[in-house]
């Protein structure tokens, strides 16, 4: 049996994980840390979760036994706790944005701090198991991808290399729950109910994920414009995808045979013909991806539907902890959370 312990267990991802965690055939709970609530039970925080467990308060010591630990803590306040526990030979899948990005020069301007560790900015891997799947399997630190960029990745790197120079445009709509679990005047209850708006309209800082990853698949730089949109539900992401190819458009049933074909055999990527809606993935740690072709405008629409906290986030880390246990890729995973 694998430890796994959760660090900052008492956001919407660490609940999330805590729930599938806790029915994994292959996994002891480990320690579930919080700063806020340690002390209290699992049950008295999250009621609906039937985890006979306590909250404690971090400690390097305290998750000595553990194999590996997932980091929830939010972005620019991670990474300490990430290097320390890599350094004492415990294995890491952070959820932050902590390590994702490989140029530690680029965390000033879209995290707001210098890193301390860019040795282990260079080693970390990038969580995208449909893309990294070899790299995962040996790494001592995984970077979940963000929730944008895992529907919006998983929906343009089979083409990378087919998209001009002109790039991609990005239009996701999100549930309130990928803004976190602390409320803000943006995600209150009476700003969001009968409402739809965007935000971060430029500069969004997901988007240097999505540049890097496209750029690294196609072998050039691919700007892209992404634009996120904040819906009244719980969770979920539709990405409407936009990009003009090289050598015409083609049509729809090619472009869906080209889908099928790069994610054959991959458990969690379903290629449909109908154009997914949040429904379809709730819950789930499935990515449904779907095209449609427009002759008049040369372009191709990749659309994509991912739970945001499940394939964008929690499932998706226990996704990754299977790969780097050599474990069944689905275990723990084949239930709604």
């Amino acid at each position: 049996m694998i430890v796994a312990s959760v660090i900052g267990a008492t956001g919407y991802t660490g609940a999330v994980l805590t729930d599938i965690l806790a029915m994994h055939p292959e996994v002891q709970l480990g320690f579930l840390t919080s700063a806020s609530f340690a002390g209290k039970s699992v049950a008295e925080v999250f009621p609906h979760l039937r985890v006979d467990r306590e909250y404690v308060g971090y400690s390097l010591e305290a998750l000595s036994d553990s194999d590996v630990a997932f980091v929830c803590y939010p972005h620019a306040q991670a990474h300490v706790a990430v290097a320390e526990l890599v350094d004492s030979g415990c294995r890491v899948v952070d959820l932050s944005a902590d390590f994702r990005l490989k140029d530690p020069a680029a965390y000033p301007a879209w995290y707001g701090f210098d890193h301390p560790r860019p040795d282990l900015v260079e080693e970390a891997v990038f969580g995208l198991p449909e893309h990294y799947r070899s790299s995962i399997s040996q790494a001592r630190l995984v970077a979940n991808p963000g929730c944008f960029p895992t529907g919006m990745l998983l929906g343009t790197l089979p083409v990378a290399e087919r998209i001009d120079d002109r790039g991609v445009i990005v239009d996701s709509k999100s549930g309130v729950s990928g803004a976190g679990r602390e409320p803000t005047p943006k995600t209150h209850f009476c700003a969001v109910f009968d409402n739809f708006k965007s935000y971060s309209e430029v500069g969004h800082r997901h988007t240097p994920e999505m540049v890097q990853e496209m750029t690294l698949a196609a072998g050039t730089t691919l700007p892209v414009s992404f634009t996120p949109h904040l819906l009244p539900v719980d969770r979920g992401i539709l990405s409407s995808i936009y990009f003009w190819p090289e050598g015409g458009v083609g049509t729809q049933d090619e472009w869906l045979s080209l889908y099928a074909e790069r994610y054959r055999g991959e458990p969690f990527v379903e290629v449909v013909e109908t154009v997914p809606s949040l429904q379809d993935v709730q819950g789930t740690n499935y990515c449904r991806v779907s095209i449609r072709v427009d002759p008049a405008a040369g372009v191709v629409k990749v659309f994509t539907a991912i739970d945001n906290l499940v394939k964008g986030a929690s499932g998706q880390a226990v996704q990754n902890m299977n790969i780097m246990f050599g474990l069944d890729e689905q275990a723990g995973l084949g239930r709604k959370v």
